[in-house]
């Protein structure tokens, strides 16, 4: 089955009530001990193969399940809705975007060594683009490998690398050519076993706290010439070839979350009693979650839309960028409705809305920040 079949409805539902039961057995219980010591275990990878639910909708030739692309997304989408959004973003990395760029750009040789190993888990992945002081700016990367030989000598740093402290492998983006500009950027499959790699200690977030997130360093780092990804030069191509992807997962996280914080509103404000009433019977209650729903749906159309248009490869940047602009502003909204209508509790981490409320705030900066979407729509609408 290839990567963009599309699903039926009962292959969906097979796969998410298989989801379901392995997130509720497997996670749900050992989640907040997760968040609290701001670690998630290395074998849950390793469980999470043994699932079947690693690289889902790739071919069965890498021992993965060959499923559709739909129920990749679906994985994703529950995981949000279940409020686990530090495994769906570390789930995202591995699956939905490292493992992509290898099908579609990597050689069989690449591809038999690594795609095997990270469907079982036995390989986690990361993708390292980000550098201290080149966030959104790719072209302005200082990391580099210059040829040596038959190897390839890696100088450079990376922060806020998903999956960076535990990866086994990381793509590597450094520039070749220091002269070019975004034309010198070269990615690498770097194996983090050799010589030369470190990582600082792991990064302290606002939220997502049991996602590992890791500083990269790169000091004389010898690889060697196979691990280059695709051909020398096109490293920024290839980027812009897999970013849809990747943006379109994050939109996929954000409805995720944003129905999870929903259900979670409506039973509270169901339950909970003021001034001789249950706040749901509140105009202002009924108001703010008939908005909520509104845009949640609307965002949803708009998932439909652009994942039909990805299956049949006419989704473009620009539309790439827009369901994510859309998607993930409106998850920050949502949530901050939501914990809004929890009053003092919703500040509680008692209360999972305040989670919800804290896991949400990245996803308007990863994978290109609001305004750079804004900036990618204005130059799809009016050329440069």
């Amino acid at each position: 089955m290839s990567t963009t079949q599309d699903a039926s409805n009962e292959e969906i539902e097979m796969f998410r009530d298989m989801v379901l039961r392995f997130l509720e057995q497997e996670v749900s219980p050992h989640y907040d001990e997760w968040e609290k010591q701001h670690k998630m275990p290395r074998e849950v990878w390793n469980t999470l193969g043994s699932a079947g639910m690693l690289l889902v909708d790739f071919p069965e030739q890498y021992g993965a399940a060959g499923a559709s692309f739909d129920v990749c997304q679906m994985i994703q989408e529950e995981m949000c809705r279940m409020n686990f959004h530090a495994l769906a973003t570390g789930y995202n990395i591995h699956s939905n975007i490292v493992a992509p760029y290898i099908l579609n750009v990597g050689n069989q040789q690449q591809k038999d060594r690594w795609l095997p190993p990270m469907a079982t888990g036995e390989v986690l992945t990361a993708l390292a683009m980000t550098e201290p002081g080149a966030g959104s700016d790719v072209a302005g990367m200082r990391t580099n490998a210059i040829k040596d030989g038959d190897d390839y000598i890696l100088n450079g740093s990376k922060t806020f690398i998903t999956n960076g402290n535990t990866a086994n492998m990381i793509i590597v983006c450094a520039k070749t050519d220091t002269t070019l500009g975004a034309k010198g950027i070269s990615l690498f499959l770097v194996d983090t076993s050799l010589p030369g790699f470190s990582t600082g200690k792991p990064i302290e977030k606002i939220g997502q706290h049991s996602s590992d997130t890791a500083e990269l360093f790169f000091e004389n780092m010898r690889i060697p010439a196979d691990a280059l990804l695709g051909q020398e030069g096109q490293g920024f191509v290839y980027l812009m070839q897999e970013l849809p992807r990747e943006r379109l997962g994050c939109a996929v996280q954000a409805i995720g979350h944003a129905q999870g914080a929903l259900d979670i509103t409506c039973d509270y404000v169901k339950d909970r009693k003021a001034f001789g009433q249950s706040i749901s019977q509140f105009q202002n209650t009924r108001f703010k979650l008939a908005q909520c729903q509104t845009e949640l749906e609307m965002c949803r159309a708009l998932l439909e839309k652009h994942m039909n248009k990805y299956k049949h490869k006419e989704m473009t940047v620009t539309d790439a960028a827009m369901l994510k602009l859309a998607a993930t502003e409106m998850q920050l909204t949502m949530v901050n409705e939501c914990l809004q209508l929890f009053g003092g509790y919703g500040y509680t981490e008692e209360y999972p809305i305040s989670r919800f409320y804290r896991d949400a705030r990245i996803q308007t900066i990863y994978a290109g920040s609001s305004e750079i979407m804004k900036e990618v729509i204005a130059r799809g609408i009016l050329g440069r």
